[in-house]
Parts: structure tokens; sequence; C-alpha cells
């Protein structure tokens, strides 16, 4: 197939070579003249406009764009909906509240273009093992779609989840997951640091990936990073956290299920940005005030 590509970030750009390297074409637009290079050197075709990438597609005209969420998908779908024609469709593989995404598949169809939301999971190792994709789509936008879905994907990797947003809705849950694995490895790991017992946590890691009940892809990635660094002292304990962590607490606290892990795992991330815990200094005082308990002063 051919398709454009809008947003050669580390994601888009990995995307496109496997594209190419699967045997479809690919038009390629970034706001990075260097990117769009690295783009043709390839094998895409470099855009330096977002119109002259739809004047270089042939109709029914596909458009991939992987651009941060919110505003950024807005424009460039702005954009988009001024040029391509009844029929064409655009493809947000980022990761946009599936609630943008279905309003987003709503204005697509007003102008009859179609509307695919495509959770992206992979990071940067998916240029190689492949991206496991989480699909929302009319069942024929999908279908005619699933040549670039297949070639992304490793085997079984990828999945019509539903109509339009179902896609992005599946991919919040799965990177709330997430958000729980990590925490429970980073604790975890944390009590073994803090034991009396002088243990190699690299080591360590490497044993539970061999057989036991634990062992992940996330664990392997913990064995890759305590084997550059043992005492991880090149890395500071600050923790970001993307959307998704957020609209899935949202989401359980809206359909009332219970999710503390997933929760706590968030919260624990906006700890780390902390360099002292105001709140912690409030419980110190408190406890100093009613019992006399002893402060550490700063």
């Amino acid at each position: 197939m051919k398709v454009g590509m809008v947003g050669l970030g580390r994601m888009g750009a990995n995307m496109v070579t496997r594209l190419l390297r699967g045997g479809h074409s690919v038009v390629a637009f970034d706001r990075k003249a260097a990117s769009r290079e690295a783009a043709q050197a390839h094998g895409a075709v470099p855009a330096e406009t977002i119109p002259r990438l739809v004047e270089l597609l042939e109709r029914p005209r596909s458009v991939w764009i992987m651009v941060p969420s919110g505003a950024p998908v807005d424009e460039v779908l702005g954009t988009l909906h001024g040029l391509l024609s009844p029929g064409d469709t655009v493809i947000d593989g980022g990761n946009s509240n599936y609630r943008d995404s279905m309003r987003r598949a709503g204005e697509a169809a007003a102008k009859g273009l179609r509307f695919m939301d495509a959770g992206t999971s992979g990071g940067i190792w998916g240029l190689e093992k492949g991206y496991c994709m989480m699909v929302g789509a009319e069942p024929d936008v999908y279908a005619h779609h699933e040549p670039l879905l297949k070639t992304l994907a490793p085997p079984d990797g990828c999945m019509h989840v539903g109509p339009p947003g179902a896609g992005h809705y599946v991919k919040m849950i799965h990177n709330g997951i997430e958000y729980g694995m990590l925490q429970a490895y980073g604790e975890g790991f944390e009590i073994l640091k803090a034991s009396p017992f002088p243990l190699d946590l690299g080591a360590i890691s490497h044993l539970w990936n061999q057989g036991s009940v634990v062992r992940s892809w996330l664990l392997e990635l913990a064995e890759r990073a305590f084997a550059a660094d043992p005492e991880l002292e090149q890395i500071r304990g600050y923790v970001e956290d993307s959307g998704e962590g957020r609209w899935t607490v949202q989401e359980a606290m809206d359909l009332s299920v219970p999710a503390p892990v997933l929760t706590l795992s968030l919260l624990a991330r906006f700890r780390s940005r902390q360099d002292e815990s105001f709140g912690a200094k409030v419980i110190a005082a408190l406890r100093n005030e009613f019992g006399g308990h002893a402060v550490r002063k700063s």
C-alpha cells in the first residue's frame, strides 16, 4: 500500500522504516528537515508540507499521523480535512484520548472521510520486534488497512477491537496496567536493595526471567538497565506520566471500578517529582505537636 506519514519522531520514523521494509510506499512529512531526510534515506518520499504530502498520494488516500496527543492532533486534522476527499482515511496512531477519537471520527464522517484510531505499543523496540496494534474503526476501514497493520505488527499483534475510539480506549487501559507493573517492579527492587543481604539486583532480574511467574519483557528491560548501571546511579528517580495513566484512573472513577493499584502507581509518580513532600512536613509537624515525636530539621 501507499500511505502518508505525518510525524517522524522516534515512533513515526521507525514505523516508516518498518513499512518500507515490508514493501509499502511511504510519503513522509515532519516539520524538521533532518527527519524528512532521514526518512528519505530509508526509501520514503519526503514532503516539505502536508499539502504536498496529500498531492503525492493517490485516492483513496490514507494518512497516518504520529504527533503528540491533544491540540497537535487537532491541528493536523484541521489541515488534512481541508485537503482530503470523501473516501480518504486518517489514522491516528498516537496516544489520543478515546473521547477525542470518537469526536474526531464524527467530524471526519461529516466530511465524508474515514477515521481509524490505532493504539500502538512497542516503543523503540517496535522497529525490529513489531508493534502491538489496538485498532478502532469501521470494519471495512480496518480491512482496507490490514496490510499496513500486519506489516507493523508481529504475528497476531494487531486486532480490530471495535468502532472508532475503541482502539485508544484499549490502549489507555494497557498503559494504566503498565503503570501498575512498573510500580510493582520498582518497589520490589527497592526492598531488595534495602535488605541486609548483599544482593546482585541484575543477577536476580536475570534469574527471575528464567521461568518465574514474574518474568516479563519489562523485567528483561530491568536486567538490561542493571547491566548498564548496577546501582542506577546515572538516573534520577523522577518519573513523568503520560495522559493514559490519568485517563485510566478517571475512567475507573467514572465507572465506579476499584482500581487501587493503578491509582496509587499514578500518585507515586507525582511523589517522585517532589524534592521534599510538603505533605510529609505537615505530618511530621503534627506528630511533633500532639505527641512530641522528634522531627528532622531541614
